[in-house]
């Protein structure tokens, strides 16, 4: 897939940022995907969104191609099937590079990840090569979740910070910017997580590459309409992976990969 970035600028875009593509995964959203997009083209007009459907059958892939014919700037990439959040989005990352985009944002279509607050992350990209929206950082905020999932959220960002080194305090938000080039840097043909641990694979990568992250303060609202795609699964997965990637990077620090990346670690403002 890298052969795929670096591609010629083709147009206008998002000021000190360039040409931004949001890429939203779905499966299941038809009572979403058309009021997020929709939000996301108010708050944010210079960017484009690419909704990338995983042959869902309650017709979220029909909806996004009537959004597309009516707006130039949405896209629409179907897959055969359901085949994960991560894969979804490198999916995403891929059709970014070959169309020439500077910057990618993952975001939710369930309404969890606020498109109002695209802005504050973009603005925050043009100093940094990944951004990410936090809950847990100072002035995050989590809405209408029940007492156990911020336990379970903030103890699981504990154990990752803890375990693999890293000085973030959200590295599962899923609410994201990266810029393109950083992108050729994690070697995505490789990942193979999905869910939480996808996110917290690309943070362990972006880490370890000593770019250099952003964290910027976001209120996280639980979805109003659909169904969650979470499940003890996805949580296992993620806290197994965690501890597979903490014992690599023991056993690779003495002349392994560099670690200490987080000295390069900001928290916006």
């Amino acid at each position: 897939m890298n052969e795929f970035f670096g591609a010629e600028d083709q147009g206008d875009g998002y000021p000190g940022v360039g040409r931004v593509l949001i890429v939203i995964p779905t499966y299941n959203e038809a009572d979403n995907v058309g009021v997020i997009v929709d939000r996301v083209r108010r708050a944010a007009p210079p960017v484009e969104v690419l909704i990338v459907d995983d042959n869902s059958p309650d017709g979220t892939g029909e909806i996004a191609d009537r959004m597309a014919e009516a707006d130039p700037r949405v896209h629409v990439l179907h897959r055969a099937g359901k085949q994960g959040l991560g894969a979804a989005y490198v999916a995403g990352f891929g059709w970014a590079g070959e169309h020439g985009y500077d910057a990618v944002v993952e975001m939710d279509a369930d309404g969890s990840h606020a498109p109002e607050e695209l802005p504050r992350l973009l603005d925050a990209a043009r100093d940094a090569d990944v951004v990410i929206g936090s809950r847990w950082t100072s002035g995050g905020q989590v809405v209408n979740w029940p007492w156990h999932r911020q336990l379970l959220s903030r103890g699981g960002n504990l154990y990752t910070r803890v375990a693999l080194g890293m000085p973030l305090s959200d590295a599962t938000g899923g609410f994201r910017v990266y810029q393109v080039p950083a992108l050729e840097r994690l070697d995505l043909d490789s990942v193979a997580s999905q869910g939480y641990s996808f996110q917290v694979e690309l943070s362990w990568r972006a880490h370890r590459a000593g770019l250099r992250t952003v964290e910027v303060p976001i209120t996280f609202a639980e979805r109003e309409r659909g169904t969650s795609k979470m499940s003890p699964v996805i949580i296992g997965e993620a806290l197994w992976r965690v501890t597979m990637w903490a014992t690599l990077d023991r056993r690779t620090a003495p002349g392994g990969p560099r670690r200490g990346a987080g000295d390069h670690q900001l928290r916006w403002p």
